[in-house]
C-alpha cells in the first residue's frame, strides 16, 4: 500500500508546475496586455472559467479513481463501489456473460470520464469563437472613406490594435488552457484504464477460486 494515492499527487504535481509558469509569466508581465484591456480581459476570464470546471471535475474524479484503485488493493472493495457492485453482478454467471459485464464496465468508466475531454475541447472552440471577435472588433472601426483622414487614422489603428489583442490573446490562452487540461484528461484517462483492468482482474479471479 505505499502508493496509494499516486495518481493524485502525480495529478498535484502537475498542476503545481503548471501554475508556477502562469505566476512566472504574470511576473514577467507577460499577461499585462490581457489584463489591462476590458472587453480582452472579460472573454480570457471566461475561457478560463470554464478550464477550472473542467479541472475542478476532473480533480474530483482522480480522486474517486485513486480511492477505488486504494480499494481494490485491498482485495476486498466496498459493496456500494464499482468494483463491489461488478463482482456482485458476476455470481453464476458464464464466461459470455461476464464479457458483457466487462464491457459495460469499460463503457461506464470511460463515459463517466468524457465530460473532462468535452470541456477541453470547448476551450479550443472558444479560443476561435474570440479569434472571430476579435477580427470583428478590428474591422468595425474601417471606414474606407475616412482613410485618407489624418485625423481619422489614429482611432481606426487604435481599434484595429484592440481586435487584434482580443483575437490573439483569446486564440493563445484557448490553446493553451486546452494543453493544460487535455494533459489532466490523459492522466485520469489512464488512472481509469488501470482502474477497470484492475476490476476485471479481480472480478475473473474470485470465478476462478
Amino acid at each position: 500500500m505505499e502508493y496509494r494515492y499516486l495518481l493524485v499527487v502525480r495529478f498535484g504535481l502537475l498542476n503545481i508546475v503548471a501554475l508556477a509558469a502562469l505566476f512566472a509569466g504574470y511576473m514577467e508581465g507577460w499577461l499585462d496586455g490581457m489584463l489591462n484591456d476590458a472587453t480582452t480581459f472579460i472573454m480570457t476570464f471566461g475561457i478560463f472559467a470554464v478550464f477550472l470546471f473542467g479541472l475542478a471535475v476532473c480533480a474530483a474524479k482522480i480522486w474517486r479513481t485513486s480511492e477505488e484503485l486504494n480499494d481494490l488493493k485491498t482485495g476486498m472493495p466496498v459493496p456500494e463501489s464499482r468494483a463491489g457492485k461488478y463482482l456482485k453482478e458476476l455470481e453464476y454467471h458464464d464466461g459470455e456473460s461476464r464479457s458483457i459485464k466487462a464491457q459495460m464496465v469499460r463503457l461506464k468508466l470511460s463515459n463517466r470520464i468524457a465530460i473532462v475531454r468535452h470541456t477541453a475541447n470547448s476551450l479550443v472552440f472558444l479560443g476561435l469563437v474570440g479569434t472571430v471577435i476579435g477580427f470583428i472588433v478590428a474591422l468595425s472601426g474601417v471606414d474606407p472613406q475616412t482613410v485618407s483622414s489624418p485625423e481619422a487614422v489614429g482611432p481606426m489603428v487604435a481599434n484595429l490594435i484592440q481586435g487584434m489583442s482580443i483575437a490573439l490573446y483569446t486564440t493563445l490562452v484557448g490553446a493553451v488552457l486546452y494543453l493544460w487540461l487535455i494533459v489532466n484528461h490523459r492522466m485520469l484517462a489512464s488512472g481509469t484504464v488501470n482502474l477497470i483492468n484492475a476490476i476485471i482482474e479481480l472480478g475473473e479471479s474470485r470465478v476462478r477460486t
